[in-house]
Parts: structure tokens; C-alpha cells; sequence
């Protein structure tokens, strides 16, 4: 299977947390090689993003994924809980430290398209959304203005 082809984040910059671009792009560059480090990693973009956009700031990253489920949908909520299931395989030893789990590329892979969804749903689309708005609300006020200057 071939190295995942991550999103560009360039564009998006200012739009997302600080520490989202080297963490997404490490999680990207070594899927192939260590999807446990790299679904590690993607567990880490979705606790800065949790951190960032809801901002909510727990001890633990399942509390913090407790504290948005009434505030995003069930299937979202259980995909995003999923991250942190299979991202803890790498962030924490089972307490049988001959128990190995591994993470396969493709299911890498899966996690870091999560984080894309979640990047363009809670970042990109908000961002575009409002930059609209805006251009709307102007358009008004300039045709209000033209209306108002006419005899």
C-alpha cells in the first residue's frame, strides 16, 4: 500500500491550532512505516483541535471527547472516539506489556482522514461560511447605500 496523501494544510494557516501542521504531517510521512506512531499522532491533531476549537480542556482526552457528544453527531462523536481508542494502542502500554495490538497502514490512514473531515467541517467550512456572510452583509449595506443616494 502506498504512503497516505495528506491534505495540504497550506492555505488553511491561522484556521487551525498551532501545533496541527507538523503533528498531521508526521502522522502522514509515517504511516507506512509506523501507523502506531502515526495513529498516535493523528490522536494527537484531534485532542489540539478538540482543545482548539471547542475549547474544552480536560485531564484526559476522553473526558474532553465526553464533554462535546451532545454537541456533535453520534456517528462524528463515535468516529472521533474511535481515534482515541486506536490512538492510545501507541500512546499508552497495556497494563499485559506482552500484549501487542498493531495498527495497520490503511487503518492509519483512516484516522488521519478523520482529522481531514474534522479540519474541514470545524475550520475550513466555518471560515468559508463566514467570509460569505460577511460579503453578503456588505453587498446589502452597499445596495441599501446606492438605494439611499437615489432622488
Amino acid at each position: 500500500m502506498a504512503a497516505y496523501s495528506c491534505f495540504s494544510s497550506e492555505g488553511v494557516s491561522g484556521l487551525h491550532p498551532k501545533s496541527y501542521p507538523n503533528d498531521y504531517q508526521e502522522a502522514c510521512l509515517i504511516q507506512k512505516l509506523s501507523p502506531k506512531a502515526s495513529a498516535t499522532l493523528a490522536r494527537r491533531c484531534l485532542q489540539g483541535m478538540i482543545r482548539d476549537f471547542w475549547s474544552i480542556q480536560k485531564s484526559q482526552l476522553v473526558n474532553e471527547i465526553n464533554a462535546i457528544k451532545d454537541q456533535v453527531d453520534p456517528l462524528t462523536w463515535k468516529a472521533i472516539d474511535t481515534v482515541r481508542r486506536v490512538g492510545n494502542i501507541g500512546a499508552h502500554m497495556e497494563k499485559d506489556i506482552g500484549l501487542i495490538i498493531d495498527v495497520e497502514p490503511n487503518e492509519a490512514a483512516q484516522l488521519i482522514k478523520l482529522i481531514e473531515l474534522l479540519l474541514q467541517d470545524w475550520y475550513i467550512t466555518r471560515h468559508e461560511r463566514a467570509e460569505h456572510l460577511k460579503d453578503l452583509i456588505a453587498l446589502g449595506a452597499a445596495k441599501q447605500q446606492t438605494k439611499n443616494q437615489l432622488p
